[in-house]
């Protein structure tokens, strides 16, 4: 592939996608009542909880970070953990139970009432991310998904679903890191404004 064929065909994608999603007005009210909802859990006293795989278990982290340090503005940390980063806990689980319990039963050893659960899958059909979602509903903690293409069994599994257009896995993984930097970035905003 011509490097410049291809960095422009993947920059048309990108901008597309996000004008797509800039015109889909009931994506974006979703996001904002998402956004209510973890600002709620934090002025509750909770933490946010992040979990995806591959890609997504990086932005799970990176997410967490910068909740914990800053993104745009000094301020005290703000309580939040990526599910993806302990090796031990991982493992374990995923020897003695199986890798679709990974993050769920995480959830169900440290997560309360207070607490919120945020999942990236581009598919919305992983099913480590799926048996956190029926966590979250069995221990009353609310849960955001962000996802592409049609937004999988997640879809109907998350309180909050928010789906981004895309063609590609890529694509959609810009989008999110998109949503996870105005999420941060808002919620800085009411808790510290």
């Amino acid at each position: 592939m011509d490097p410049i064929k291809g960095l422009k065909k993947n920059l048309e994608m990108s901008i597309q996608a996000k004008h797509q999603f800039l015109a889909d007005d009931e994506a974006l009210s979703l996001f904002a009542k998402a956004v209510e909802t973890v600002v709620d859990r934090y002025q509750r006293g909770g933490r946010i909880y992040i979990a995806g795989n591959g890609g997504s278990a990086a932005d799970a982290q990176h997410l967490a970070a910068e909740f914990v340090s800053k993104l745009a503005r000094d301020r005290a940390p703000l309580p939040a953990e990526a599910l993806t980063v302990d090796s031990s806990t991982i493992t374990a689980i995923a020897n003695d139970y199986g890798y679709d319990q990974v993050f769920s039963r995480q959830l169900a050893g440290k997560a309360t009432d207070k607490d919120i659960f945020l999942g990236i899958t581009t598919s919305g059909q992983s099913p480590n991310v799926l048996k956190a979602l029926e966590q979250c509903r069995i221990m009353g903690v609310p849960s955001i998904v962000f996802c592409g293409r049609d937004g999988g069994a997640a879809r109907v599994m998350a309180d909050h679903c928010i789906i981004v257009p895309g063609a590609d896995t890529s694509t959609i993984q810009e989008l999110h890191i998109i949503l996870a930097h105005t999420l941060c970035e808002c919620v800085e905003s009411a808790m510290f404004d």
